[in-house]
């Protein structure tokens, strides 16, 4: 009997600490870039403008690596591209029992370049975290999930777009200022 309770016990902390050390690799997803910070950021501006027909708009370019730099700081390059799709972000903020999440609103995509000098983009693994929260916030991720898969596929045969600057919280595609998610 206490051979048992030691093993369920021993089970439980070990599972616990694969959970801790691979709950980060679960709920973001990375993949590198075959281009420089700003050329990826611009692609995956411009694959989300492709998905118009879901609602998808551009709200948002941050840059923290210049507010480390303002402050006499000194790190890689960093771009956060910001969009919002009010198709998938609607049906969750008219539900009071979901609001919160407008906390991972809008969905931010970072580009970055590492020590070893490539350029990644970062994710919330959106599908998983959907699952976090019910079947109806499921159900929606797993479509956000679907389209950021596109907004990471990159086709190097097609020139470069521009990189639009769009100053955060100034609504959808740099217009008059809607709120952008």
């Amino acid at each position: 009997m206490s051979k048992a309770l030691l093993g369920f016990v021993l089970g439980i902390f070990i599972t616990a600490i694969y959970i801790m050390n691979s709950a980060g690799s679960l709920m973001f997803n990375e993949i590198e870039s075959p281009f420089g910070v700003e050329e990826t950021a611009a692609r995956i501006q411009a694959n989300i403008q492709s998905l118009a027909k879901n609602g998808w708009k551009l709200s948002g370019l941050r840059n923290p690596a210049k507010a480390v730099a303002f402050d006499g700081g000194n790190v890689m390059p960093v771009l956060l591209v910001e969009a919002c799709s009010t198709q998938y972000s609607g049906p969750i903020l008219k539900d009071s029992n979901t609001q919160i999440l407008s906390l991972l609103m809008p969905c931010s995509i970072a580009v970055y370049k590492k020590d070893n000098g490539k350029v990644y983009v970062g994710m919330m693994n959106s599908g998983l975290l959907g699952q976090l929260f019910g079947s109806k916030v499921g159900s929606i991720m797993k479509k956000v999930e679907a389209d950021q898969k596109v907004f990471v596929t990159f086709d190097p045969s097609k020139p470069a777009p521009p990189l639009i600057k769009i100053k955060p919280g100034g609504g959808g595609a740099g217009g008059n200022d809607q709120g952008g998610c």
